[in-house]
């Protein structure tokens, strides 16, 4: 009795922990609404050890052992609701309550049957296991692979196993016949001992994948141009680097820089703060005018770069054109209603290339169009396009 209620006080303390950590996630984390669902999961769940501590020192032994199953069953199914919306499965919420309430009602009508019997064993550890394994299956079936999301559909895993296996040893083995009974039994001992390990290693787990995502975002966000909403030079790289290595031999795709034309004068007559809505309207426009499948970035204070993939030179100097004439078209209040233009450079790439060479050839084709006068298209190797 001493070792399962010691037992008991150290899966409260767990769980606790637990919700304090994701209670800083819901904080602090990315995934706020995840997190704030696991701290109130194990919240409730904790409540379990408490009923399952009071049985033998009330006289209210119903319940406090029925309090137990629905503290604890309702902590799986809110875990269970925050792991299928947190990998994006789409489990209506009727579903939810109807396992806790089918769940709930069986345990009221198993409640006077023997602990070890087949029918209550089997019948008190369904819906626990039924909640773990639709969890694993929310993870297995995202399209998340990393270490930390394949550890979680682990544990997962093993604890939706663990269930029919506690059933399996509660008949063979014995669990007591009445609810006091079960705290006295040696099941109980082996059940709460093993039950800690997998609270533990499934929060741990819970929370790796939330340090991950923690550590992605802050690399996201140091990929991204605070000014302009989109990639900065290092993001560029990041994302375009990897592509060229996968791309095909003889149609990499083509690199576009930009700059935006006079962009000093601009700051020296009209101020900085225009100034950075030219650079953010100059950014609107790429993103709109640039493909669907293209990288676009600001590179750095006024210049701007753009990868597409899988095209030739002529198809992406008519591209760049086309940007041309987006950004020309726009005209900004902030600026005497002056429009805004830019100079472009266009550089093929080809299999086996890198991201480095190609921005020198486009450089330098940048550079040959606005010595040629502004406002234009310039490709590598090749002509002009003068603005039209």
């Amino acid at each position: 009795m001493d070792a399962a209620f010691s037992l008991l006080v150290v899966n409260f303390v767990i769980a606790q922990i637990f919700v304090l950590a994701f209670g800083v996630v819901a904080l602090k984390g990315p995934s706020r609404r995840s997190g704030l669902g696991f701290a109130v999961a194990f919240a409730v769940a904790s409540l379990s050890a408490v009923c399952e501590a009071l049985i033998p020192l009330t006289g209210h032994v119903r319940f406090f052992a029925i309090g137990a199953f629905v503290t604890l069953f309702g902590g799986f199914c809110l875990l269970a609701r925050s792991i299928t919306r947190h990998y994006g499965l789409r489990v209506p919420g009727g579903v939810f309550w109807l396992l806790f309430v089918s769940g709930v009602f069986t345990d009221f009508l198993i409640y006077d049957l023997p602990r070890g019997t087949v029918v209550h064993s089997v019948a008190y550890q369904t819906p626990f296991f039924l909640t773990m394994a639709l969890s694993a299956v929310a993870v297995y079936r995202s399209d998340r692979r990393s270490a930390a999301d394949m550890t979680l559909f682990s544990m997962l895993s093993l604890g939706a196993a663990f269930f029919p296996l506690k059933a399996y040893v509660a008949v063979a083995v014995g669990a007591g016949a009445t609810a006091s009974g079960y705290l006295l039994s040696k099941f109980a001992l082996v059940s709460q001992g093993l039950g800690a390990v997998l609270i533990v290693a499934t929060g741990l787990a819970m929370v790796g994948v939330f340090v991950k995502e923690a550590i992605d975002d802050a690399v996201a966000k140091s990929d991204i141009d605070p000014l302009s909403g989109i990639f900065n030079r290092r993001g560029f790289a990041r994302r375009v680097t990897p592509r060229l290595e996968r791309a095909n031999a003889t149609a990499a795709g083509a690199l576009i820089l930009a700059d935006i034309d006079h962009f000093k004068r601009i700051n020296d007559n009209f101020g900085h703060h225009v100034g950075d809505i030219v650079i953010q309207t100059f950014a609107r426009v790429l993103r709109e005018a640039a493909p669907t499948d293209a990288e676009v970035a600001r590179i750095g204070g006024e210049e701007f770069a753009i990868y597409i993939p899988a095209v030739d030179s002529e198809l992406a100097r008519e591209c760049a054109h086309n940007i041309r004439g987006a950004v020309s078209s726009v005209s900004l209040g902030q600026c005497d209603n002056e429009t805004i233009t830019a100079s472009f450079g266009v550089a093929s790439i080809f299999g086996g290339d890198t991201l480095e060479r190609a921005m020198q050839r486009a450089d330098t084709a940048l550079y040959a169009a606005k010595a040629a006068g502004r406002d234009q298209v310039h490709l590598a190797g090749g002509s002009q396009v003068l603005a039209s």
